[in-house]
């Protein structure tokens, strides 16, 4: 295989920058591809698929920032929990990133943490939060694909370990039904967030929540870590989208399309790009 017959694999896997630097040093006269390109041919070359039920993770593969780890400490900075939660909140999650806690575990704390709270007063503190923080880093590309993928007659679902308030709150931007999100919850009792959980939709789990809502096989998934590896399995087409390193290896060893997008505040300020 020549360089430029390869060229269409490689357009695959390799992010915008190290290929345009790789054609610039390759002597081929090949013209450089911007990033968008790169993201008008990704979300072609899924729409050419014509799935009919697509699944989506939300933090890191539909916007760049973890979501629900932003929301807790926005909640702690914002003294929105009692003040025994917050002394217990910090050293807790110190111990999840130190391996001590499963993210399973974690997950479900930082929602069960807002017990007593109003659900009024967490989907508007959700809606300020993901405004002033997360909106900005939104991969356009993805939104744009979500957005032609229902266009188009597919049925789009969203699963996220982030609180269902943070998603819903998100989700909006991107014109997914409200009973289409699939996200970490707890039972409200009298208009307030009990600690009883509904679901955590991290892992397994998150092929475990579909299935309760009646989705037992879909066309496309889009993950980017490795929480998402068994929906992106179920999938006939998965994709690999903004990946941690340890999906990225495995999507590279079974073939799968790997996508790097870029956020909308790059997009706005070309100074935030990083090298």
């Amino acid at each position: 295989m020549t360089f430029r017959q390869a060229i269409p694999h490689l357009l695959n896997v390799i992010p915008s920058a190290a290929w345009n630097l790789l054609l610039k040093n390759s002597g081929d006269r090949v013209p450089l591809e911007t990033a968008a390109d790169r993201e008008s041919r990704f979300v072609d070359s899924v729409l050419q698929l014509q799935p009919r039920v697509a699944a989506f993770d939300c933090d890191g593969t539909l916007w760049a920032p973890d979501a629900g780890e932003g929301f807790f400490y926005w909640e702690l900075e914002k003294h929105l929990v009692s003040e025994e939660i917050e002394r217990w909140a910090r050293p807790r999650y110190a111990d999840y990133r130190a391996g001590k806690v499963s993210e399973d575990q974690m997950c479900g704390e930082m929602v069960t943490m807002n017990r007593g709270l109003g659900e009024k007063d967490l989907e508007r503190a959700a809606e300020e939060y993901f405004e002033a923080r997360v909106e900005p880093q939104i991969f356009p590309a993805m939104r744009e694909l979500v957005r032609r993928l229902a266009a188009a007659g597919c049925e789009i679902w969203a699963v996220s370990s982030t609180n269902e308030w943070v998603i819903r709150a998100a989700l909006r931007r991107f014109d997914i039904s409200r009973d289409h999100i699939l996200a970490a919850a707890v039972e409200i009792e009298n208009g307030r967030a009990t600690d009883r959980l509904i679901r955590v939709p991290s892992g397994p789990a998150k092929l475990h929540a579909l299935e309760a809502a009646g989705v037992h096989s879909f066309d496309a998934a889009f993950g980017n870590s490795r929480w998402d590896q068994a929906m992106l399995e179920r999938a006939r087409r998965p994709f690999v989208v903004n990946p941690f390193p340890e999906l990225e290896k495995a999507g590279k060893e079974r073939g799968w399309p790997i996508f790097f997008p870029q956020p909308l505040k790059e997009k706005a300020d070309p100074s935030l790009r990083s090298e």
